[in-house]
């Protein structure tokens, strides 16, 4: 939404665009809701004890509040995008898509750290604290990735020209005579 604000694309990615990746955001979302519901009714009912405390510690232990975000994030907050109003607002798509990258990141936070913080030994149970280091990594790869994306949108054609030219053909009128 930004690119497209940015890079004057209104009349290329238009409303009707932006209407239809909000509906496939809420299909996604419900698949992953779907995923997360499957994981923790097949880690309850496998009788796996150890799966079994994983999830109760995702939802219950010191890292509770990254789990719940997670949930929040990835799958209570595009429901938001069954209101047709709330999908015309551009404003509104462009903050529940940054909550659902926040929420996709915590996704990774959660399964790496919960996974690792509490294992098999409680002697080596402890609270997982990010160096200075670990944070500069994480902030170094956005950097990258903008300055990535910046550099593509710099170079190469952000939408391409044969598919302008095609609905330019179709629009037309005339079967796509000139």
């Amino acid at each position: 939404i930004v690119a497209r604000k940015a890079m004057n694309l209104e009349d290329y990615i238009t409303h009707r665009h932006v209407d239809v990746m909000c509906k496939l955001l809420l299909l996604t979302s419900s698949i992953v809701a779907l995923a997360y519901g499957t994981e923790f009714f097949t880690a309850f009912y496998g009788g796996n004890a150890y799966e079994q405390f994983v999830f109760r510690n995702r939802a219950l232990g010191p890292f509770a509040w990254a789990y719940w975000t997670m949930v929040s994030c990835n799958v209570l907050v595009p429901q938001l995008l069954w209101f047709p109003r709330i999908r015309r607002r551009l404003g509104m798509v462009f903050v529940l898509s940054l909550l659902v990258n926040v929420g996709m990141w915590f996704e990774r936070f959660v399964i790496i750290v919960t996974s690792l913080h509490r294992d098999f030994l409680p002697s080596s149970w402890a609270t997982y604290r990010p160096t200075i280091v670990e944070v500069s990594t994480l902030l170094g790869s956005f950097g990258l990735f903008f300055t990535c994306f910046l550099i593509f949108c710099r170079i190469l054609p952000v939408i391409a020209m044969g598919e302008v030219k095609a609905v330019l053909r179709h629009g037309n009128g005339n079967g796509g005579h000139a």
